[in-house]
């Protein structure tokens, strides 16, 4: 019988324990991302496409509420608020939440994009990674938004 033909069984054993081993490591040493927050959320949105100005000057405060911008997954919707020229507040009036699993996405994806948007101080955020669409019509409504307060 020719040697590469032979049944070696514990050399297949050893080498696929150390396979899984290296797997189950590289697996372990991830990351973990922290815990989504809903408390951020608005709980009915209002799908609304104007924008409202609460003062007109500069100074002040001001909120304002951008386009309703049509995703694959439905319309996403925000509201601001700048604070003497600055953004002090994001809130998501419309985001998909048709399915449990849009709900589960839109929960986790729209208070990081708050977040990173009062970081920013703009519409200059990165996608939130499985929210790609969500992302993109968060950053639209806010980018309207902002440069309806620049009129």
């Amino acid at each position: 019988m020719h040697t590469l033909r032979k049944n070696r069984p514990l050399r297949r054993i050893v080498l696929s324990s150390a396979a899984t081993v290296s797997g189950m490591v590289l697996l372990l040493s991830l990351k973990p991302h922290t815990a989504p927050t809903v408390a951020g959320l608005a709980s009915s949105p209002a799908p609304s496409t104007s924008s409202s100005t609460s003062s007109g000057s500069v100074t002040g405060t001001r909120t304002l509420t951008g386009d309703s911008v049509q995703t694959r997954y439905g319309p996403v919707q925000v509201r601001i608020t700048l604070r003497n020229g600055k953004l002090t507040d994001v809130t998501a009036l419309t985001y998909p939440q048709e399915n449990p699993r849009d709900q589960q996405i839109s929960a986790y994806a729209v208070p990081q994009l708050t977040r990173e948007a009062l970081s920013a101080q703009g519409a200059d955020i990165d996608t939130v990674s499985g929210a790609t669409y969500t992302s993109d019509g968060y950053r639209q409504s806010l980018q309207s938004a902002l440069d309806s307060a620049n009129h």
